[in-house]
């Protein structure tokens, strides 16, 4: 059937690949400038009696003839094309090697190291699973077809990040997670992921003092090879094809990859939060970082105000997770009586407010939730009908989280703007 496929001209690349992408090369688009965001509706009139803004022909004259014109034999026949990548690419110097996997957008612009068959071996002996066992399927955008893996294809990504292969079941159950570290957002959304239980230990995780930081080998590259395992697995993350971040984001580099502080923590762990046993060992994802705001201790006096403007400063289309220092953990009990961790999601959720008018009013809110408002989603819907000088919540309790981290040199913490995604068994990889 002719359609015109309207898009904005900055994703003009994006849009032709995906269509290539679907056996359909010849979709027929016409394009409008971008941004349509905060136009007047006389400027967006503009762009309709303008020209196409890829082609330079009127706007209007493009569709007419899109819709129009008779489909071609090529144009009806889906175009099927072998999916299939080679497992070894021919041998060559190590310096053309590196060039040769710079160009072809493997790498995350740092040197690796080279995925050589005997290095990948070693790293496939860090687990008891079989090479060609398939772990998951990962796609950058949910509009993308996802692609599948297998655990050598993996273990492929870890070498390339410089892992050990003790690290490689907490690399294994990332990639079974199926969530991606590279998602193609425009908001140029990071990943954050959080291992608990005895592995920690195990592999000399850091948990205290830098544990967000470039100071640790096993934070620094389980968190590396999550975004490359990410990158490569899931058909690419190449600006303007694969990824759209408009700012891009610098906790991509590694995920923001750390351990809880169990042992200093007055709260339970994460993952026994989420139904696991505190002998398992297990890691955590989390989608969308792109927003953070932090704070020194707990004031006597005024800490709840300081804590809701920091949760006010944050898009409220992005939910909050709290990472304490277990100084600060101690001081929300001290302080708030929160002596779990309940209760402080709890108090957060009620006090996390704001005018209904304001928030109806945010760019991502009106993309996001009002159309989920409209089709009786709860409780957006129940949100929806509140008066515009009425205060509402700003989060759902069950999107608020706390993370205890750090070495306790001082009582800095920060409020992470993210969704948590999925929390799966390391165990169950080795």
């Amino acid at each position: 059937m002719p359609t015109a496929s309207v898009q904005t001209d900055v994703f003009e690349p994006l849009v032709r690949a995906a269509a290539h992408q679907r056996g359909m090369p010849l979709q027929r688009f016409v394009f409008v400038p971008q941004p349509v965001m905060g136009k007047s509706p006389a400027e967006l009139r503009a762009y309709i009696d303008g020209p196409d803004a890829v082609t330079g022909r009127p706007f209007m004259q493009e569709v007419i003839d899109a819709l129009n014109k008779p489909l071609t034999d090529r144009e009806t026949k889906r175009i099927v094309f072998d999916r299939s990548t080679p497992r070894l690419i021919e041998p060559d110097s190590e310096e053309n090697l590196h060039r040769f996997f710079l160009n072809n957008n493997w790498t995350d612009k740092l040197p690796i190291i080279l995925p050589t068959e005997a290095r990948v071996d070693a790293m496939l002996a860090g687990t008891g699973r079989s090479p060609d066992e398939v772990v998951g399927r990962m796609r950058p955008t949910s509009t993308r077809e996802a692609w599948e893996y297998t655990v050598e294809k993996v273990a492929v990504n870890a070498v390339m990040a410089g892992a050990k292969p003790d690290y490689f079941p907490v690399v294994l159950a990332l990639a079974a997670t199926q969530a991606t570290a590279r998602a193609s957002t425009t908001s140029s959304a990071a990943a954050m992921a959080v291992v608990n239980g005895p592995v920690r230990h195990e592999i000399d995780m850091n948990c205290g003092i830098g544990a967000l930081g470039p100071y640790n080998h096993a934070n620094a590259t389980i968190g590396r090879a999550y975004g490359l395992l990410s990158q490569n697995l899931q058909g690419g993350s190449v600006p303007e094809i694969t990824y759209l971040g408009s700012q891009g984001n610098n906790y991509a580099y590694n995920s923001v990859t750390f351990a809880e502080n169990e042992e200093r923590s007055p709260w339970e762990p994460f993952h026994v939060q989420h139904g696991f046993k505190p002998e398992d060992s297990v890691v955590s994802v989390f989608g969308g970082c792109r927003s953070t705001a932090f704070n020194l201790g707990l004031r006597e006096k005024y800490w709840r105000e300081h804590v809701t403007n920091m949760l006010r400063g944050l898009n409220p289309h992005n939910p909050p997770t709290f990472i304490l220092d277990p100084i600060t953990a101690r001081q929300f009990i001290d302080r708030g009586g929160f002596d779990t961790k309940e209760k402080l999601i709890q108090w957060v959720h009620e006090n996390a407010t704001m005018q209904a008018g304001v928030y109806w009013d945010y760019q991502l809110i009106e993309n996001y939730v009002y159309p989920r408002a409209l089709n009786g989603v709860e409780p957006y819907a129940t949100l929806l009908k509140a008066a515009e000088n009425e205060s509402i919540p700003i989060f759902s309790i069950d999107a608020i989280h706390v993370v205890v981290v750090g070495g306790e040199t001082n009582g800095y913490w920060r409020i992470m703007g993210c969704n948590y995604a999925k929390s799966v068994s390391i165990d169950e990889w080795r």
